[in-house]
């Protein structure tokens, strides 16, 4: 018997068996672990932005030969990528992702033009990793267009503008992470920003507290003219990506009222976390996006000191292409399972990580939620995208840096307004961390520090 329950345990720990959300076990098929040395050739799955547009920020790789699910509909007995298990694990949520606590909660993602096989190449990947499922006729996947309608939908992605990569990734990751969320698919008729920031205005009229954009583009002296009309929704946590261009930063992530999310590489470690991460770079100009907006103010929960406006990002999750994700796009000819990166990986996490912490504050702006509870990351203190002054804004530290913010997800009590307990925050060499010392300690929203600290 002993020789048993350790086998179960070492199936559990490696993915091979998870537990459902009523705590059965089930047998998911494991991803395939990737060589992260040979991953050398990906392609952007949406070209560059134009003035006036966004371009979605994933990358897919192409040194792995994309795959079909089984014509029988069972599951593949394996997909190349890390699945669901995988980030739970990295990122401390396996057990609030198995809890029925985050049922009912809507997670919006926005996307240009439509992708006519969303459901049903989201019911592939749901199935491949023993996941509920999750379909408009159960009420859990519903799709609209920018203006919340359901019939009129845009046309459907051009083959030379094909946002489907970016609308399956994007669901993917929201199962991946909150498996008993309901999923909103906002599609926009277009990739402009007022297209885009329409279909969010959409996601928060239609109830969603949750909200994830996986693109951007070049700053504008218009954007924060465009944060009033599009992004500033109190009491809704928006998650925008940083960018893939390494150093420099994207509108939306500079939106004082977004929480910019960054980007890092994930490995396995042989240490209490079982994971590593270090900044994503791939070259100098690809790598998880960060510096100092030109436009934007400096929120007032942000503050760093080498940057007088707004400072990308705030968090991050894993962004890497070499240290992929699996996710699964038919449509366009592009050919089932695939492996992608980029910070549009790492935004929709964010936004379901937020699901799982529970629903925002009245009035709150949840990119705040982090700053107050610093302690509760794991801090990415390796790597950096470029050479820069102040060096914090490309280069990982203790604390706050550009590429990773504050860190990335060690649970959920990080992304809630709430009290955190934790051992202490440490400022990085732009003097950002704002983590509090001690337990119970709290940091409101205007600054407000209660409990008692032991340090």
């Amino acid at each position: 018997m002993a020789g048993i329950a350790s086998s179960i345990a070492g199936l559990l720990a490696g993915g091979a068996i998870a537990l459902n959300s009523a705590g059965a076990a089930v047998i998911a098929a494991p991803a395939v672990h990737l060589d992260a040395a040979a991953a050398q050739h990906y392609r952007e799955a949406c070209p560059p932005a134009s003035p006036g547009h966004y371009s979605c920020n994933a990358l897919v790789r192409t040194d792995l030969k994309p795959q079909l699910a089984r014509p029988d509909a069972t599951r593949n007995a394996a997909v190349p990528g890390y699945g669901p298990s995988e980030l739970q694990s990295a990122y401390g949520l396996a057990a609030a992702a198995a809890s029925a606590g985050s049922s009912g909660r809507t997670v919006a993602i926005v996307d240009a033009y439509d992708d006519p096989n969303a459901e049903s190449d989201l019911a592939v990947y749901r199935k491949q990793f023993g996941l509920p499922a999750c379909t408009a006729a159960g009420g859990c996947f519903s799709k609209v267009g920018q203006n919340g309608q359901t019939s009129q939908l845009p046309a459907p992605a051009p083959a030379n503008n094909d946002w489907t990569g970016e609308e399956s990734l994007d669901v993917d990751m929201v199962s991946a992470i909150c498996p008993n969320c309901r999923i909103l698919l906002v599609e926009a008729n277009s990739a402009s920003d007022t297209d885009l920031g329409t279909a969010v205005n959409a996601a928060v009229q239609l109830g969603a507290k949750y909200v994830s954009n996986s693109y951007g583009g070049p700053e504008s002296p218009r954007e924060t003219t465009e944060d009033t009309q599009y992004y500033n929704h109190p009491g809704v946590a928006i998650t925008a990506s940083s960018g893939d261009s390494g150093f420099g930063v994207e509108y939306p992530a500079a939106s004082q009222y977004v929480t910019a999310v960054g980007g890092t590489a994930l490995n396995r470690a042989n240490n209490a976390r079982g994971w590593s991460e270090s900044v994503w770079s791939t070259s100098p100009s690809e790598g998880a996006g960060s510096g100092c907006s030109a436009f934007d103010p400096k929120p007032s929960w942000q503050s760093d000191k080498g940057c007088a406006k707004r400072t990308v990002a705030d968090v991050a999750a894993v962004a890497d292409p070499a240290t992929g994700v699996a996710s699964y796009d038919t449509f366009n000819g592009n050919g089932g399972w695939n492996v992608e990166g980029g910070t549009s990986v790492a935004a929709p996490i964010i936004a379901a990580v937020y699901a799982l912490a529970g629903t925002p504050a009245v009035g709150a702006i949840p990119a705040a939620y982090p700053y107050a509870h610093a302690a509760a990351l794991n801090d990415v203190t390796s790597g950096a995208t470029a050479s820069c002054s102040p060096g914090y804004l490309c280069t990982a530290g203790l604390g706050y840096d550009g590429p990773t913010g504050l860190g990335t997800p060690n649970g959920t009590s990080a992304f809630t307004g709430g009290g955190a307990t934790g051992t202490g925050g440490t400022g990085g060499a732009g003097g950002a961390g704002t983590g509090a010392s001690g337990r119970e300690v709290t940091i409101s929203n205007t600054g407000l520090i209660s409990g008692t600290p032991t340090s």
